[in-house]
């Protein structure tokens, strides 16, 4: 699974495409006004100088969160936690969770120590954690903190039988094509706006020497996100939430079409690098060092993924903003696809202090810490845009709010984990191999139908 990442509300129109567009095409303004900076009454509780949320004093209490997050996500997220701890007296311990974490927490719940609060990468799995009985529902400070910072959409997704059990922390903005701007320079390359140009610019890139795209395919997770924005935008919204919820098969039409699409660039070998068997091999890290590393004669120009590209980026030397430049994915059809992926907090252990955390993870006060570190995307309305490190990151920040409710969470997040999100199987393992056999679109259709009919149950 993409723990970085994964909206059935809202309707894609036309405005909220350009709103789009205007978000990630126009230079930004630093916003004005308070950057949350927190006052320094250490006694625990109440609301300090400059912050937006009123906390209790828990003092004695202790809590435990799990997520899967790693690395510098982990060390960042641990800062937020220690803010919490600072104004509340509470002790926070972080639980390293393993994917899928749902299996993680079950193995927990069954040995008697489930974590209090844990952060769930799925809507599926919130489903799961409330069809099993271990979620429980937020309380009335959360649910209007939520109300008060997030659209509609976002609170939405965190619902299950219109209660609210998951409070979105993190996003990701999963529209994103990343390009090597020397390359596209020498090249005499532009950022495309439409599938059509997006293939134009790929032949210019590769008449220039340069091979034009780099594929995870030995992730199975990044083909489903390809497929998730060209079916968006081709196929619409409606389509994409009917096949979201199997409510039409894989062997449906729109399918076929889109995977007629991507045959256009998987099935063209020269604007692969390493053709169909080097993706096949390569994984989502690599897939975004090849394109930034080798000077003028990278191994690829463009790699598709998410914000969090930034991440795999800093590996290298080159810089976000000049040498690493990003424009949203390309219209298919009438308008770009906004596909966004998400981690919600949801509470296991029922207690003051696991319903006042989830509170401050849902205020701008905790999102703006952890938006001046890096590497981090909040879809959270009210977090200034000026607490994003970089202006690449501030237009894809500005990007994801501006579509308001008019995006769609990421579709595997939203099926089965069967189907969705489990590494050599359904949906990954299929479009792995369709990516190694780019003409076998009727197979393709065929063994996605099949494996999708087992996990959704017909």
């Amino acid at each position: 699974m993409h723990s970085t990442s994964r909206n059935r509300s809202g309707r894609a129109t036309r405005t909220a495409a350009a709103l789009l567009l205007g978000a990630l095409t126009l230079s930004l303004t630093a916003c004005g006004g308070d950057d949350n900076d927190k006052g320094k009454d250490d006694t625990g509780g109440g609301k300090e100088t400059g912050s937006t949320v009123t906390l209790p004093k828990l003092n004695g209490a202790s809590l435990e969160v799990a997520a899967v997050w790693t690395g510098g996500e982990q060390k960042n997220f641990k800062k937020v936690l220690a803010e919490f701890e600072r104004r509340t007296g509470a002790k926070v311990t972080f639980v390293p969770a393993q994917d899928p974490i749902i299996n993680f927490l079950g193995s927990k719940i069954a040995g008697g120590q489930p974590p209090d609060v844990a952060l769930l990468p799925q809507p599926g799995a919130i489903k799961q954690a409330v069809d099993k009985g271990w979620a429980k529902p937020l309380g009335a400070e959360a649910v209007a903190e939520l109300k008060k910072n997030y659209a509609q959409g976002w609170q939405d997704i965190g619902k299950v039988d219109g209660k609210q059990y998951g409070a979105y922390y993190k996003a990701a903005n999963k529209s994103l094509i990343w390009y090597n701007a020397k390359v596209f320079e020498n090249a005499g390359a532009s950022e495309p706006k439409t599938w059509k140009e997006l293939l134009s610019t790929a032949q210019t890139v590769y008449d220039s020497g340069v091979t034009p795209f780099s594929v995870a395919g030995a992730d199975g997770w990044p083909l489903t996100d390809w497929f998730e924005n060209v079916y968006l935008s081709q196929a619409g919204p409606e389509k994409y939430d009917q096949l979201a919820q199997h409510k039409i098969k894989w062997t449906d039409p729109s399918v076929k079409e889109a995977l007629t699409t991507l045959a256009q660039i998987w099935g063209k070998k020269d604007y692969v690098a390493g053709g169909s068997s080097g993706a096949l091999q390569t994984e989502f890290p690599a897939s975004v060092t090849q394109t930034f590393t080798g000077g003028t004669q990278p191994k690829a120009s463009m790699v598709y993924e998410g914000d969090f590209v930034q991440v795999n980026i800093q590996e290298t030397k080159a810089q976000v903003g000049t040498d690493a430049k990003v424009f949203p994915f390309p219209a298919v059809g009438d308008t770009p696809p906004v596909v966004s992926g998400g981690d919600a907090a949801v509470i296991l252990k029922d207690s003051k202090a696991a319903q006042a955390l989830v509170t401050f993870l849902a205020s701008p006060d905790a999102a703006t810490i952890q938006a001046k570190l890096g590497g981090y995307l909040s879809p959270n309305k009210n977090v200034p845009n000026s607490a994003y490190p970089n202006p690449v990151q501030q237009k894809i920040a500005k990007a994801l709010v501006a579509a308001g409710d008019d995006f769609r969470f990421d579709m595997s997040d939203q099926a089965p984990q069967s189907f969705g999100g489990t590494p050599g199987k359904g949906e990954w393992k299929d479009l792995q191999d369709f990516l190694k056999n780019p003409k076998d679109v009727a197979g393709a259709q065929a063994k996605l139908e099949a494996d999708a009919a087992k996990a959704y149950g017909g």
